[in-house]
């Protein structure tokens, strides 16, 4: 009898041993690019709660879920490449603190940035600085039920996902408000300060235990609907002023990383995956990837207020685009479903001239 328990036991315990192994976790930080809900629950401008947002996201039922496209981000489909079905949910939704000891959590937030200061105008937001001390609070819950010990070998499995930095360059490059704005640095300084800040928060993230990272550069701004929109460019054109600031700074980060890969030792992986490339090639050759349209949003209007948005008594078609599946952008700002998972796919299986110095699966399967 005291055999048969013993070897029930072991069982059980050999099974959580395997499926902790198998299992994704992944810990999100970033933008609207990523947020998964976080900005539903504080007082904001940035909100993505209202019809049609969502629209595509079966999970929901086509309901909004404060996800700022029609359907799933870059993030959920890589995190159900690996097996994820259930997405990590927002930090900030209710009774989340036991996911961040399973698949891990959310901690986006729409309209933040790598400098605290980012996003000011849409009153509330959670800056990276923020994000990251969301994560101790998640950190400190894990030590509570699973000792120091077994939290770090758990945190070293994981995957931390950091999409951030496109609104540091749309509060650079937007015309100065008056009484809200500041005299413009040269784009050489603003990169380089952007660059610096951004290291600070990589290295609090990996004395908080994190060890495998996914950075993803910014896109290429210039091309979205809103920076058009702004410099009055017509239709196939991008602003190459945007663009080149963009690529400048994307330089600094991929060389930053280099370094933090240099200085932190092989137990850590810092990839940089170049986002700007991907969605610069598929805006060029849209035809190609099935695209009927590169440049207008499908949601909402082309010029200001570039409102994505159903009224209580509008039909959805009133403000959406015939096909959304033909679309690259959904809104002024974000790509739709269809073109994220064309990014994910690149992303998570390019060569090095789209993540360096692994690819998303191989930093998976990376072990040091």
């Amino acid at each position: 009898m005291k055999h048969s328990i013993f070897l029930t036991v072991l069982l059980v315990l050999s099974s959580n041993v395997i499926c902790c192994h198998c299992n994704f976790t992944s810990f999100v930080f970033g933008d609207s690019l990523v947020d998964s809900g976080n900005n539903d629950y504080f007082f904001t401008l940035s909100k993505a709660n209202s019809p049609p947002y969502g629209i595509d996201f079966k999970p929901s039922g086509g309901q909004p879920t404060g996800r700022f496209t029609n359907g799933l981000t870059i993030s959920d489909i890589i995190g159900q490449e690996f097996g994820d079905k259930s997405f990590p949910p927002p930090y900030l939704a209710p009774n989340t603190q036991i996911d961040a000891i399973t698949g891990g959590l959310n901690y986006a937030s729409g309209a933040s940035g790598i400098l605290d200061e980012t996003g000011l105008l849409f009153i509330g937001r959670l800056p990276l600085r923020q994000q990251i001390s969301n994560f101790e609070e998640s950190r400190n819950y894990m030590v509570k039920m699973r000792g120091e010990n077994n939290t770090r070998e758990f945190l070293k499995k994981a995957i931390f996902s950091v999409t951030i930095g496109s609104n540091d360059i749309l509060n650079y490059v937007q015309p100065s408000i008056p009484f809200f704005s500041v005299e413009k640095v040269s784009p050489d300084i603003y990169q380089d300060y952007m660059v610096s800040n951004f290291s600070i928060h990589l290295k609090r993230l990996h004395e908080l235990g994190a060890r495998k990272f996914i950075v993803v550069g910014v896109g290429p701004l210039g091309c979205i609907p809103f920076v058009r929109a702004l410099h009055l460019l017509p239709k196939g054109q991008c602003s190459t002023k945007v663009n080149k600031i963009i690529k400048g700074y994307n330089s600094k980060l991929g060389k930053m990383l280099t370094r933090l890969n240099q200085q932190l030792g092989p137990d850590s992986m810092f990839v940089f995956a170049n986002s700007y490339d991907v969605v610069l090639s598929i805006i060029l050759d849209y035809h190609q990837y099935g695209f009927e349209d590169a440049y207008e949003p499908c949601c909402g209007g082309y010029f200001p207020p570039f409102v994505c948005y159903k009224g209580r008594n509008e039909e959805t078609k009133s403000v959406v685009c015939e096909d959304r599946t033909k679309y690259v952008f959904w809104d002024a700002y974000h790509p739709t479903q269809n073109a994220n998972l064309i990014i994910a796919k690149k992303l998570l299986d390019g060569d090095q001239t789209v993540t360096f110095p692994l690819n998303i699966r191989q930093l998976y399967n990376y072990d040091s």
